[in-house]
């Protein structure tokens, strides 16, 4: 017999092996920066970035120094949380208005965690007879291994997540529940601002009623606001939303949006320094900031036990602040985010930065929305779109309001638990009660309409056209015939069946 030889070639062992071009895909869809950088439209864009840039960086800096302190660490700790993952998100992100850094939700629920693990009652000054006084250098470098320890955790869960592909659950994020959310986190940011609005003192709270608990403090101690604390807080305010308008009614005629946010910075910052607001007026500052940047230091392991449960919900919200933003600028501007790479972006810039003493960070709402501006598109994005939604459907409306009260009142891990929860439920509602038409066709075209809502729609004689907007499966299935039979008359479902018998 003659001898027969096989040809066995690595590709036919190995099907799925690494190619050249798959490599390549790995690689782009990894670094993103890859795949947008070299297409840059230099002269389109270049200009607008550089106002956005540095109006979000302005704005960057007093927001780090005011969450560091939110987070219960030293102000010079947001300075650095502002740094290292910026430059980190431009490398491995997708979306292309979100601003990475500080936010306040966030540092609040780190402050909880570093206040908890690290009380004032642990570090009593030695050498004293006066009881209650605390050694606040000593309890603060505490509180900062605390910080940097949770961040380091956070970081890899949420790398561990996004190796995984669990990113795809960005698309159990409905637009409403999206809206909700976010909405639900300009309430906790805002009341989180009001005690230094008025110059007030009041308690930490974290947790579910936290902003009920956040309010009450805040109003029982009204009487001692601070009033010039409060008027620089106001005018603020006012010159900034002055400047927003101006901005929207003219920016057709302005070759680039008023920066506002550096203005402020700026004349506040002069303000403060000439008129001695701390010394005469007992309002506020940062005080003084150590130069330069720390160098790398290994967080505490030992930490980890006690801070697991409380890293996961921080790596949850954390990733659902960022894809929420990011999905509704995407949305907005025509292009697609990757849930899996944002997962490993927000934890790569998390884990790698908290080598460097930085905490925890995702995007942050006012800076998006900055960013977005002072490049010239848009003032602001609507967050609240209730009559929007009662006019198209009122399923989408129960859970824009179920995801905004319960992210409200239980907080934003909690609220957003619920919420995912009670959309999964409308999604069985939903299938549950189908919208059953039979389709007539509008004459002289190929188009099927309702017959019952287009008078113009006709049943083709002979023909009856059944349509249902949900899949069939076991739980709906003997409601899909029942609907059969009511839109189908029974004279034909008898002819039908004993057509069949024949």
């Amino acid at each position: 017999m003659p001898e027969i030889k096989t040809l066995i070639t690595f590709n036919s062992l190995f099907p799925h092996s690494c190619s050249s071009e798959r490599a390549k895909s790995a690689i782009f869809s990894f670094l993103p920066i890859l795949s947008w950088l070299p297409s840059y439209p230099v002269k389109e864009y270049l200009f607008g970035d550089i106002v956005s840039g540095l109006s979000t960086g302005v704005m960057q800096l007093p927001q780090g120094l005011a969450y560091a302190m939110l987070a219960a660490v030293p102000p010079v700790y947001g300075l650095y949380s502002s740094f290292y993952p910026v430059l980190l998100y431009t490398l491995f992100g997708t979306s292309r208005h979100i601003s990475m850094g500080t936010f306040a939700v966030i540092s609040l629920m780190i402050g909880g965690v570093a206040v908890r693990e690290a009380p004032d009652s642990m570090f009593p000054l030695n050498g004293t007879n006066v009881t209650g006084l605390v050694d606040f250098e000593a309890r603060d470098a505490r509180r900062v291994q605390v910080a940097v320890a949770l961040t380091t955790l956070v970081g890899l869960i949420q790398l561990f997540l996004g190796v995984l592909r669990f990113g795809f659950v960005a698309i159990y994020l409905a637009e409403p529940l999206v809206r909700g959310f976010t909405t639900a986190a300009a309430i906790h940011v805002f009341v989180s601002q009001l005690k230094y609005l008025f110059g007030v003192k009041t308690k930490r709270f974290s947790g579910p009623l936290s902003v009920l608990y956040s309010l009450i403090a805040v109003f029982k101690d009204i009487t001692s606001t601070n009033v010039t604390t409060l008027i620089v807080g106001l005018v603020c305010i006012v010159f900034l939303y002055s400047v927003k308008d101006v901005n929207e009614r003219f920016k057709k005629k302005l070759p680039i949006p008023i920066p506002g946010e550096i203005i402020v910075v700026i004349v506040s910052t002069g303000v403060s320094y000439g008129m001695a607001l701390f010394e005469n007026y007992q309002v506020d500052i940062v005080g003084s900031i150590p130069v330069g940047l720390l160098p790398p230091v290994i967080p505490d392991f030992t930490l980890f036990p006690n801070l697991v449960a409380d890293a996961v919900a921080i790596a949850v919200v954390g990733f659902s602040m960022g894809i929420s933003l990011a999905k509704i600028f995407a949305l907005k501007y025509g292009y697609s985010v990757d849930g899996n790479q944002e997962m490993i972006a927000l934890g790569l810039c998390n884990f790698a930065s908290s080598f460097f003493q930085t905490f925890v960070i995702t995007s942050s709402m006012s800076r998006s929305l900055v960013q977005e501006s002072t490049g010239g598109k848009t003032q602001y994005i609507s967050l609240l779109d209730i009559p929007a939604l009662w006019r198209t459907s009122k399923i989408e409306l129960a859970v824009w309001l179920v995801a905004f009260v319960a992210s409200v009142l239980l907080g934003l891990d909690f609220g957003l638990l619920v919420a995912v929860g009670f959309a999964i439920l409308t999604v069985i509602y939903r299938t549950q009660r189908p919208k059953s038409v039979i389709l007539g066709q509008i004459p002289n075209t190929g188009l099927y309409y309702d017959i019952d809502e287009y008078e113009e729609a006709s049943e083709c004689s002979g023909i009856k056209i059944f349509h249902s907007n949900s899949s069939i499966y076991f739980a709906n299935s003997d409601q899909y015939v029942n609907h059969l039979k009511d839109k189908v008359s029974i004279k034909t479902a008898v002819y039908t069946s004993e057509k069949r018998s024949k």
